[in-house]
């Protein structure tokens, strides 16, 4: 795992011994980014379900103004710090080690331009961290939400997610679905 361009180019990343953490593959970051080419320089990016902090890291070596990291394993805490340091992007960075409930329930912050949401492919947590993201007053406008799951469609499996979120785009690679979403119109009406 390296990161792809930017400041940081090249520089490999340290992962999490073990399968209880699945890394973006390379071939799937890179469309990502493609997908986001325009969308990160100056942005305030949430990485919620850090990992190893990849993604993140990524978007700061691509001019991101910030990044805030979340997790709730201690062990991936330690390598998204780990990395952080050997990108050089401490003053941009912060680390959160909170389960993502918690983290959104909590969180003080001025609010996000873009979010990774990559979580577990086995667990509901991807249509649920929306749902909490709608709720938590984190999105700017014109935030773009980057998900990862294995199954795609994650607007047609919840009606409440299809009311709150417009897909921009989605593609697939391999048994990885990508969907880049953003928060409808209705959504900031509102909350005038």
């Amino acid at each position: 795992m390296r990161i792809i361009t930017g400041s940081a180019k090249g520089i490999n990343l340290h992962t999490l011994e073990g399968d209880a953490t699945r890394p973006t593959s390379a071939r799937a970051k890179e469309a990502l980014f493609s997908m986001l080419q325009f969308d990160v320089e100056g942005r305030r990016v949430l990485d919620l379900f850090g990992g190893s902090g990849q993604l993140g890291l990524e978007a700061l070596s691509r001019g991101a103004a910030s990044c805030t990291f979340v997790d709730a394993a201690p062990a991936a805490v330690a390598v998204i710090r780990q990395n952080i340091e050997k990108t050089g992007f401490a003053d941009r960075a912060r680390v959160q080690n909170a389960d993502y409930r918690n983290f959104l329930r909590k969180c003080k912050e001025d609010g996000f331009d873009l979010v990774f949401l990559d979580p577990p492919y086995a667990s509901d947590a991807l249509a649920d961290a929306l749902l909490r993201l709608c709720e938590s007053g984190l999105l700017h406008r014109g935030c773009i939400l980057a998900c990862e799951s294995e199954t795609g469609g994650v607007l047609e499996k919840d009606a409440r997610l299809a009311e709150a979120y417009t897909l921009l785009k989605g593609s697939h690679y391999g048994r990885v679905h990508i969907e880049l979403l953003t928060p409808a119109a209705a959504f900031f009406a509102a909350k005038v």
